[in-house]
């Protein structure tokens, strides 16, 4: 009885408003906080990635162990998964070489399989089904693969695709407008759409980051990234306590 109790209790929040806004906002501390310990410290994309790395897989850990939902844990772990992602996703790119488009490319089939391995494990990628410690599994490889491809994507729009930040910000909120208008006018899978907007909210926090922290020569507005990523910080503190999110009702 208890186990089968504790199966049933969901530790992802519900899916509202105050969810996009911390998400966005999470996303760009990852940026600005994962470019702060890689380049402002000079420690580089590999040690960074590795001490995120350490800090994603407690943060991970805590969360499936945890028996019910906690806002401030779930949300750790979620700035946790952008701020390697981000370093990665450089380390990749830039560290190996093998470029915006080609990380974007690989990441883009890592999170495809790690979807259809879930879909066909679990028979469904609802996050209202994240109510088991597999399910957990696969949701947190699969944020972990979003967030990283989030980080490529930006960065292949901004750069290579040559949009510079501001306009690579105007694209990834209209593709996040577009996304919010199926969502309303069409019967198109809320699964399919909810995915689809965390995916593209990565990309955003990425090139709104970068805008932030980056030199006036790059088209950035040149801030520091530790303060950047304070202000970031305290939005999502005061996010959360200012509006309780509570965790994700099963529907029937």
């Amino acid at each position: 009885m208890n186990s089968t109790v504790k199966e049933n209790v969901s530790k992802v929040p519900e899916v509202v408003l105050v969810f996009w806004i911390i998400k966005i906002a999470a996303t760009t501390l990852g940026e600005t906080g994962g470019d702060a310990v890689s380049m402002s410290m000079n420690l580089g994309y590999l040690v960074g990635t590795a001490l995120f790395a350490v800090l994603f897989a407690v943060a991970v850990t805590a969360q499936v162990s945890a028996k019910r939902y906690h806002p401030l844990l779930y949300w750790t772990t979620i700035i946790a998964t952008t701020t390697v992602g981000t370093t990665l996703a450089d380390f990749f790119d830039r560290s190996l070489g093998i470029g915006y488009a080609g990380g974007a490319s690989i990441l883009f089939v890592l999170l495809v399989a790690s979807l259809s391995t879930w879909y066909r494990t679990m028979g469904s990628v609802s996050i209202d089904t994240v109510r088991t410690k597999k399910a957990e599994i696969f949701y947190w490889v699969t944020i972990m693969f979003s967030q990283t491809l989030g980080t490529a994507l930006g960065d292949w729009t901004a750069d290579t695709a040559g949009f510079g930040y501001a306009k690579g910000v105007v694209v990834f909120t209209m593709l996040l407008v577009a996304v919010v208008a199926a969502y309303y006018w069409t019967r198109i899978s809320r699964t399919t759409l909810f995915w689809t907007a965390f995916i593209l909210t990565r990309p955003l926090g990425a090139v709104v980051g970068d805008l932030l922290d980056k030199p006036h020569s790059s088209g950035g507005l040149a801030l520091s990234r530790y303060s950047a990523s304070a202000v970031l910080l305290t939005l999502i503190l005061i996010s959360l306590y200012s509006f309780p999110q509570m965790a994700a009702q099963k529907h029937h």
